[in-house]
Order: structure tokens, then sequence, then C-alpha cells
């Protein structure tokens, strides 16, 4: 059983005590409540040390004493000398691959400059004199290191320092090899789209042809620019033209390539490739395009012949981001895959050719995160909410299924970084009254080792700023069935005599709760409550890791049973003897701004204020991977489209409402908020609107977040 360290709860609700007062630049240009963590953790091959990136060096540590024995390379002293911000040692841990002139383009997508440098020589060498790069990795016997260029696959020989360019058809909006589109990358998750076999002699990759994909244009303002630029991309929206995708094994030793066989049917994604414990056998998961079915493929890489091995099935949609938890074991036997095919993700172990051998993990709760598996000792071991769907616990399980060990056991969440040879791991854990807290633990007895961060001086300023806990609570979904939560932030002097306005902070998008049983400040809440407003976050049906059937509920019409759960919890405040019912605002980003858009418009009259940032108006306006995963395509669907937009109710609009985007968002179109702001101007309503020039998705910049925040705060100043 772990040892829980008890620490003193800070949050004061005394009113004995001075309170310093919170501002904007508080969480805005000084991070002043930010957690201190132990970030950049990278396991060396012998589970006894690790590196991490400090300042521009790279120093090694003994992981049981926490002792810097090495600095591995320092840039300062390199020539030429660079200054670099990320890197990778390779698999024998004798070369490191330096990133540095990081140019982000979407939210994973980038390119920069790298350079190889040789731990046994010294040497500092660029990568590739040809242009910035992207994606860089080392092949696994770190002789060779692959990109990306313009849309074309290369790699590079160390050992020669030949520059090998293996695709030559790639071209802007149109073919991409080795990385992916657009929306893959925004809703599958990865841009690193090529894969070096085992045996570090060929190379898989994904080929897109996205030339039949509509474009959209961004209208950059570019400061000080007489003219604005056109940025036009390929934008795939509900119902439109995907890309079309294959996958190509190339033979470094024979310069080929053949063509995987991933079926004759084009309107397909292929989410997820990597390579079998067998270099000559590749993975490859097939989803169709209403994602309800998922097909794992073997390919065999001589030939590209292929093997479907197993097929997953489900009536609404299969979870490829939430289930991606395929893992082939080392044995060449084996592998694990996650499912929910028991209404749970649960993990099944497989024999290669798809055959079950058991269910690895079973019950009523979900398996959260797939650590890995320690094939000597037939363990594996994974994060689940097991007990209580708001907690996250570590524990251990045999192949078998059988001899389950909780590893982790207080309250509250553990995110775990496990050592590569499994001897030792990294617990984070907090809990909604402790900040975080990192310790180390040999897996051998479970034992504390050190704690390497307790986040003291965070806790001072808890004392210092007067902070105040979240308390838990439940309330009942609109149909009365089912118990949803939620938290409610008090004002330290807090008084159940008085009446108080409230502020509901909610998301309620698909599998993603905002009630969580771990440690955060939020500075604008906590300044909310400071000027006497209690804040409640609430979640609604669809929102929680809860199972399938609580998740997939809203399946077919997003916003319909999160509105009505909205307005339920609406109510149940209004009906609170501390809170004056008149005074409800609700707040949301993204799809919380969607929410609070069809709260003001549909369900108009439980809340007197709204604010809506960078909201989907329309779903037929949004990407069609992650749109018609819950939404099947318009074409199939127009009810759920049209029954849920808030433009449709833009005559109901009641209270004050203000409306915020990003004119750069190239993730939820500006053009979302347009078409919102003229139904509202047809209807004849008075709202207030703002547009944070050429901003993504997010708003960036210290100045500009304190201009967001401060533009949010006074309208619920002057208007609740």
């Amino acid at each position: 059983m772990k040892q829980f360290f008890p620490v003193f709860l800070f949050f004061i609700c005394t009113a004995s005590l001075a309170q310093k007062e919170i501002t904007i630049d508080d969480f805005t240009t000084r991070n002043t409540f930010a957690q201190r963590s132990v970030y950049g953790i990278n396991w060396m091959n012998d589970g006894k040390h690790y590196t991490t990136l400090e300042g521009n060096k790279i120093v090694k540590y003994a992981i049981a004493t926490g002792q810097a024995v090495e600095t591995l390379a320092d840039g300062n002293t390199m020539n030429p000398k660079i200054n670099f911000t990320d890197y990778e040692l390779s698999s024998d841990e004798k070369k490191i691959l330096l990133l540095t002139g990081f140019e982000g383009i979407y939210r994973r997508s980038f390119k920069a400059e790298y350079f190889v440098y040789d731990l046994n020589t010294r040497v500092l060498r660029k990568l590739s004199e040809g242009g910035k790069q992207s994606y860089a990795a080392f092949s696994p016997d770190g002789s060779k290191v692959a990109f990306v260029r313009q849309n074309n696959l290369f790699y590079v020989d160390l050992n020669s320092w030949r520059e090998v360019q293996i695709t030559t058809d790639g071209q802007l909006n149109k073919i991409i090899n080795g990385t992916t589109d657009w929306v893959y990358e925004e809703e599958f998750s990865f841009v690193q789209a090529f894969y070096w076999s085992p045996d570090s002699r060929r190379l898989a990759y994904h080929r897109f042809d996205e030339s039949n994909v509509r474009q959209y244009t961004l209208q950059k303002w570019n400061k000080g620019a007489l003219y604005p630029e056109d940025y036009v991309y390929k934008y795939p929206k509900a119902g439109e033209a995907n890309s079309v995708v294959e996958i190509w094994i190339y033979d470094l030793q024979t310069n080929s390539r053949v063509k995987a066989d991933i079926g004759e049917e084009k309107d397909i994604y292929i989410p997820r490739v990597i390579w079998t414990a067998n270099p000559t056998i590749l993975s490859i998961r097939r989803l169709n395009r209403l994602q309800n079915q998922l097909d794992i493929i073997h390919t065999d890489a001589a030939t590209g012949k292929s093997t479907v091995v197993l097929t997953e099935r489900n009536t609404r949609y299969v979870d490829v981001e939430y289930c991606d938890d395929l893992t082939y074991l080392m044995d060449g036997k084996h592998f694990i895959h996650a499912s929910e095919e028991s209404g749970f993700k649960h993990l099944y172990l497989y024999t290669v050719d798809g055959k079950k051998v058991n269910q690895i993990t079973s019950g009523n709760w979900e398996v959260i995160e797939f650590l890995g598996v320690d094939e000597k000792n037939k363990i594996v071991y994974y994060i689940s909410n097991e007990g209580n769907h708001l907690h996250r616990n570590l524990y251990a399980i045999s192949l078998d299924g059988k001899r389950k060990t909780a590893l982790t056991s207080a309250p509250g969440t553990h995110t775990v970084d496990m050592g590569p040879d499994y001897q030792y791991y990294l617990d984070y854990y907090s809990h909604a009254e402790q900040p975080l807290q990192v310790s180390l633990y040999q897996v051998k007895g479970n034992k504390l080792v050190r704690v390497l961060e307790r986040n003291e001086e965070l806790q001072k300023k808890i004392i210092e700023y007067g902070l105040v806990s979240r308390e838990f609570f439940t309330y009942l979904s609109a149909d009365g069935k089912t118990q949803l939560d939620a938290t409610i932030m008090k004002p330290r002097n807090f008084d159940a005599n008085r009446k108080y306005p409230v502020m509901v902070f909610q998301y309620s998008g698909p599998r993603a709760p905002s009630v969580r049983q771990s440690f955060a400040v939020d500075g604008w809440a906590q300044l909310l409550v400071q000027k006497g407003y209690l804040v409640v976050t609430l979640d609604t049906r669809g929102s929680g890791y809860r199972g399938e059937e609580f998740v997939k509920q809203t399946y077919k019409q997003m916003g319909s049973m999160e509105l009505e759960d909205l307005l339920a919890g609406g109510r149940y405040l209004a009906s609170l003897p501390y809170v004056d019912g008149s005074r409800l605002g609700i707040y949301g980003w993204s799809y919380g701004g969607f929410m609070a858009s069809l709260v003001m418009t549909k369900g108009a009259g439980v809340y007197k204020l709204g604010i809506a940032g960078a909201p989907v108006t329309s779903w037929k306006y949004y990407d069609n991977i992650y749109t018609e995963r819950y939404m099947q395509r318009p074409q199939d669907n127009p009810s759920g489209y049209e029954d849920n937009s808030p433009i449709k109710y833009a005559d109901r609009l009641s209270g004050h409402f203000l409306l915020i985007h990003g004119t750069g968002d190239d993730n939820v179109h500006v053009q979302n908020s347009m078409a919102l702001q003229d139904a509202l101007i047809m209807a004849g309503k008075q709202f207030r609107s703002f547009y944070y020039p050429d901003d993504p998705h997010g708003i960036r910049g210290a100045r500009r977040r304190h201009h967001l925040y401060t533009l949010m705060t006074d309208f619920i100043l002057q208007n609740l």
C-alpha cells in the first residue's frame, strides 16, 4: 500500500485573516498561482537514470538520488553554439537530435532546424541544408534520421551523411507524404505520419491526396500591412469530401516501395499505424467514414498484402483515441487491445492472429490509461477510476487478469510516468484541496524513494490570497434519472443568509468532464469569488468517464441533453436559499461556447447572462471527423444538426450576451460567430461581440489574454 503524505489544507474559509486582492495580472502575466511540477523526464535505457532539459543543457540524473551525474550536452559550448528547445536520444544513447528554430503551424504541426550531436566525438552537425524540417526521428538502430519537408519524406544516413528523398510528389494543398492533413492532426492527434520498422530497414508512411477537399480561407490582418493576406488551407466540413489516404512501405535497401492493401473503399480513415514486433508485419487500423467499425489489419511489408485480424463494430461509434492502446508484445505472439465491448473501456489479450485469449481488466469502471506491460513478469500497469469515476489510481494486474493490486489509493488524481524497465515510477498526485505532489517510487515493494515536489510556495500563496476550495455536489439530470457532478466555490466570508449571484462554468463536450478530483487554481474564478460571486462548475450527461452508455447517450443530438441539464442545473441553483435566482450567468469556450449560446437562445429565461467564446454555432460548419463521429453526416441526420443550432433560435435570445472569437481560428472558424451574429441582428436582438485579430482558437499572449479577461470580467460586473 502506498504511503500517503498528509498536507495541511491552506484553503481558508474564515474571515479573520487578511486577504490579498487577486488581479487579472495574477493569472495572465505573472502566473501567480501556477503549480510547480517535474517536467521533461526522459528515462534512459538502464531505468536508473533520466535526462532533462535545463536551459540550454541536457543533464543526466540518477533517479534514486536525484543527483546530477553528467551534463550530456551544452548548447553554449558547442561548435557552432546553438539554442535548442527539444531533443531526442538515439536508442543506443550515443547521439542526440537537437531541435532549434521552432516555428508552429497548427495545434501540433511545426517546422524547425535539427542538429545531430555525437556524444562520443562531441561533434555537432546540421541535419540538412535544404530548409527547415518537421518531426525528425532516429531509426531504431540510430544510424539514420527521417523527416518531412514541404510534404515530402526524407532520411539522412548518419554514417555517410547522404540525404535521400523518398517521395517527390508532395505539394501544398494537394499531396502530403509522411505527415497529416489538418483534420487528422486536429482530431486523431498526430502529425508524424512515418514509421520506422524495428530493424530500421523500412519506412512506412501515410500519403494524403487532398485534391478534392474544399478550401477554407482565413484572412490575416497582419498588423501594419497595407493589405490583409488570404491564408488558404484544406478543411473538410461535416458531410464534405475527405483526403484519400494510402499507406506506403519503403525499403531502404532496395529503394523500392509497395502500397499496403487497405481495401477498395476510399472514403475511410487510417488513424493509427504501428509496426508489430515482427519487422516484416505492419499493423494498420482502419475506420469507416461513420467511425462505427474498426478493423485491425496486418500487412506484409514486402508485398503489401493484408489480412484483417480483428473487427470491432458499434451501434454508435468506436472512439479510437480513447481506446488507443494497441500494444504488440515482444514475444511476437500476442497483442493487447483496448475496447468498450463490455460497456466500459477495458484491456484484452489477443493472439497475433486476432483470437481473444482473455479479458485482462473488467468491472463497471474505466481503464483511463494503459501504461505498459512488464513482459518479463507478465504484469500490466494502468490507471483507472475504479471505485469513483472522479478519481484516478494506479493498478497492476497479471496478463491473465488475476492478482490485481492497487499501487496508489489516496483519493484524488494520480498521473504516472512509468520507467521503461518497470523498476521505478513517478507519481504526480493531487486532489481538490492539495496542490500537486511529485514522488518517486520503486515498483518492487511499492516503496517511496523520495518526494521531488511539494508546491510549498503555492501553499503560501493560497494563504496570502485567501483562495477558497471547491465543494463537490451533485444535481439531477433533466430526466431525473442521473446524478451529475458539480462543484461550487463560495466567498471566504460566505453568509448563508445572503443571496448571491452565480457564474456557471462548463464545457459539456463528449467525454470531456470539467469536474475533476484534482488540484487547480482558476485565477479568474477566484477573482470572481472575491468580488462576491458563487462560481459553479456543471457537468452534463455525456461528459464523464462513466461507461459507454453514459458517454454515448448524446449520439446524433449533440447539445440537446446537455442543454436540458444546464437548464436543470440552473433551476436547481436558483432554488438554493443563498442564491439569487434572477442573477445566474453562464460561460464556456469552444464546445462550452456552443452550449452557452444554446442556453441563451433555445434555453432562454433561466440565465440572465451568457459569455460564448469561439463557439460552434452549427455543426455543419465544423470538421467532419469530430462532428460525424457524434452526429453522423448532415445528410444522414438533418434534424440533429438543425434542431441544436443556436442560429435557429436567435429570435429567442434573452438577457445579456457576449460573443467572442479570434479571427485567425483555424479550428472553429469565425464563420460560426458571424452566422450567429447575423441571425441575432436579423432577429432584432441586442448583444455584444468582440473579435481578436488573427488569434487562433485560444487567445494567445499575456497582453491579449489580459484584455480578454478584463472584457469578460467587466461584462459580468456590469450586467450580473
